[in-house]
């Protein structure tokens, strides 16, 4: 039996590749997640950023936290079954009146995970709106054959290569998502997707979190991920530790070396010039 999603809405996800609103915490509960978020901003001297992006649950108890989240772990255990590990995580965070965006495209053409039983639970610490530039979807994409992309390395996009769908999307298809404080979406690996560029006055901060079955496969490499609920009866990925404290040298050894498998993926085929240093 379903946990939280009722069987209505686990069609409507089979058959659109997405689903919103989802509640994951109360807004009091984002506005103090944020505020430790800015807290490490404050310290660090610059907004998060760079390869601390990328697997910031490994880094901070706080995102941890997010990851472990009951209501979003049984919402997700609805969609891919009782065992879930986490493969990923990403900040997207949008400065007021900034120009950054995210190009159209689908996460299945990078991420080289096979089969496709990948969710991405995408959770608002700040108001994403029409006017913050809240994700856009194309309804019912994940269903269709996978588009051609090529790589951009807009200075803009906060992309990790700037990858954008080489062929015409159909905009007039595209569903905003928009989501308060502590709610958050679901989406499909293979969704069209993207957003525009945060034209309010206020920051957009939304934290990814990417959650696959235990049986799925890493093509091409060995991969790292989190084990957050239920049972790895497959051994795909090595296991990767929760952080014991904030930035502490374990769990900065720990994301340093799961960083790099990760990016290995995600700049597979782009030039050298364009892949970062290695994060020690």
């Amino acid at each position: 039996m379903p946990k939280v999603l009722n069987e209505a809405a686990i069609a409507r996800y089979a058959r659109e590749g997405y689903l919103t609103p989802l509640t994951a915490f109360p807004g009091s509960t984002a506005a103090a997640l944020r505020a430790r978020l800015e807290a490490h901003e404050a310290r660090a001297g610059e907004p998060l950023g760079g390869k601390f992006r990328f697997k910031t649950h490994l880094l901070f108890t706080w995102a941890d936290e997010m990851v472990h989240h009951p209501a979003v772990l049984d919402a997700v255990e609805d969609l891919l079954g009782p065992d879930l590990l986490c493969w990923n995580t990403s900040f997207f965070i949008k400065a007021p009146a900034s120009p950054g965006f995210v190009s159209w495209h689908q996460d299945a053409n990078y991420w080289g995970l096979e089969p496709d039983d990948v969710v991405t639970a995408w959770v608002a610490l700040s108001p994403s709106n029409e006017e913050s530039g809240c994700m856009k979807v194309v309804p019912g994409t994940h269903r269709e054959k996978q588009l051609p992309h090529v790589d951009t390395f807009h200075k803009d996009n906060l992309l990790t290569r700037g990858q954008e769908i080489a062929v015409e999307v159909d905009e007039t298809r595209a569903v905003g998502i928009p989501l308060r404080p502590g709610e958050f979406s679901l989406h499909h690996v293979g969704l069209v997707h993207g957003s525009g560029p945060n034209r309010a006055a206020d920051r957009r901060i939304g934290f990814a979190m990417r959650y696959i079955a235990p049986s799925v496969r890493q093509k091409g490499q060995r991969d790292s991920a989190m084990l957050v609920r239920g049972t790895d009866r497959y051994g795909h990925f090595d296991p990767e530790p929760r952080p014991r404290a904030d930035l502490d040298a374990a769990a900065l050894a720990a994301h340093a070396a799961a960083t790099e498998r990760k990016l290995a993926v995600f700049y597979e085929g782009a030039p050298p010039a364009a892949r970062p240093a290695p994060l020690r």
